[in-house]
């Protein structure tokens, strides 16, 4: 970077001064963006840690990702099959008891902007309410999955954030709805595991509008406690 910056300070030498405090100013942009990049990445690589120790913790304790993946899809499937014989609109947030547990399905809507992972003021409100409803209730494991529709991220502002696309945000959402639950142990940190399924598993072909809005939800899976 360092090089760089002297390039350009360097061509600026024969030039104006107007062109070179505008090169000058230039430098200074091109440091903030770099240390904001920085930053960004050191976020990320922290997300990523504590995501690989919750994966580890499960693993320790005798329940690998495959096993918690194919249990969750049986349920996801017997989600579809109640979602289907539901006489109106899905509501934004729905229960839905399950084998095992029940599961609250949030739609992506209430919690996060388009391209976003950072919850808004709903989002925040309604994972409030639904928190309180899990911890009132001796549980067991809590597992997270965020999903999207399968329309290609391609706004470069949102393929910033999320280079890998749909797979990344879902895991982001489901991250930031996990961080929530757990904030103010709210639940217990350690009951908590978190997965990301971009557009893989939807609910309904995604060949409508609403089917679309259907498949870019949060899952909850609260599981009875054990014992």
């Amino acid at each position: 970077m360092g090089a760089a910056l002297l390039g350009i300070l360097g061509a600026a030498s024969c030039a104006s001064p107007q062109d070179v405090q505008y090169t000058r100013e230039v430098a200074k942009d091109y440091e903030r963006q770099v240390h904001d990049l920085e930053r960004q990445n050191k976020e990320l690589e922290m997300r990523y840690r504590d995501l690989e120790t919750r994966y580890q913790r499960e693993r320790r304790s005798g329940m690998s990702e495959g096993q918690v993946d194919a249990s969750f899809t049986r349920r996801l499937e017997d989600l579809a099959s109640m979602i289907d014989g539901i006489e109106g609109p899905v509501e934004d947030v729905e229960r839905f008891d399950v084998e095992g547990g029940y599961i609250l399905m949030i739609q992506d809507r209430i919690l996060f902007d388009s391209g976003s992972a950072e919850l808004g003021p709903e989002g925040t409100t309604a994972l409030g309410n639904l928190a309180a409803e899990i911890a009132a209730v001796p549980h067991g494991q809590i597992v997270v999955r965020g999903h999207t529709d399968s329309d290609p991220v391609r706004k470069p502002s949102t393929l910033e954030k999320f280079p890998r696309g749909n797979l990344q945000l879902s895991a982001e959402r489901a991250v930031s709805v996990a961080a929530y639950l757990i904030s103010g142990n709210k639940v217990a940190a350690t009951d908590v595991v978190v997965m990301g399924f971009g557009p893989h598993n939807p609910l309904r072909a995604n060949d409508t509008a609403e089917s679309k809005r259907m498949n870019r939800r949060v899952e909850i899976f609260v599981s009875d406690p054990e014992g």
